[in-house]
């Protein structure tokens, strides 16, 4: 049986008439932490949207193949239900669902399993209290009235009860303070197994200080143009992207 989780075959994708992806090859393996970094504009942000068939973006050419089943044509839901978990940049706040029954409710949809609340509640608990979070947080709507950091934690959170077999992070560590970034990288290392991925998505190092990855590459101008060990996350961070582009 293959070890290969998802691979993107020379995928090109357009926003509206603007191609974005000009070709991109990626292989996730099992068990492994794959990072995408990448100047602002340069597709990123796109290669996660597409894998999870956003309709705003049209592939128009290549494959996203996610253990051996080609997936271009699912439905976003169809995609979620089959183990692909995407945190947001921007976390959507929803007034009037707390954050127990947004939870609830997603991990019935996906397992098709009905949750038992008591035990689902002393799970919830576990985890916030791992990742520092106020446990009355459970009880307030999604995000509303959340700082930053409550956010990204959340969106982790959400990784951790959902227990996919991808889990997309995209910005992860945008806006947050060195405290926060080593929670989520936390929460990363609890995620993280031989039977599942991690793919994070960002334009800096910072995250990368508290958290081994197995694969780090550098995205430009729509084309994975590098690719190496931790080393090159640190190269970049040195020396920018400059080098990079044409």
């Amino acid at each position: 049986m293959s070890n290969t989780l998802i691979e993107l075959k020379d995928l090109h994708v357009n926003a509206g008439e603007k191609e974005i992806l000009k070709g991109i090859n990626l292989k996730i393996n099992k068990g492994e932490i794959h990072v995408i970094m990448g100047p602002n504009g340069s597709g990123k942000t796109t290669t996660a949207n597409a894998i999870l068939n956003n309709p705003e973006y049209t592939k128009t050419a290549g494959q996203v193949i996610y253990e051996g089943e080609n997936i271009n044509d699912l439905k976003t839901d169809e995609i979620a239900r089959k183990g692909v978990f995407m945190s947001f940049q921007l976390p959507e706040e929803i007034p009037g669902i707390s954050v127990t029954n947004f939870l609830k409710y997603a991990k019935n949809k996906i397992t098709g399993q009905p949750v038992k609340i008591f035990q689902f509640k002393d799970e919830l608990k576990k985890y916030m209290e791992e990742l520092n979070m106020n446990p009355k947080n459970m009880d307030r709507s999604l995000n509303v009235g959340f700082s930053g950091g409550e956010k990204k934690k959340n969106e982790i959170l959400q990784m951790l009860v959902l227990n996919p077999k991808l889990a997309i992070l995209d910005e992860t560590d945008s806006g947050l303070d060195v405290d926060a970034i080593k929670t989520v990288s936390k929460g990363i290392e609890m995620f993280k197994n031989e039977n599942n991925a991690v793919l994070i998505i960002t334009h800096n190092n910072k995250i990368l200080h508290s958290l081994k990855v197995d694969y780090v590459h550098v995205l430009v101008d729509g084309k994975i143009v590098a690719t190496g060990t931790q080393e090159l996350a640190t190269e970049i961070e040195n020396n920018g992207y400059s080098k990079y582009k044409k």
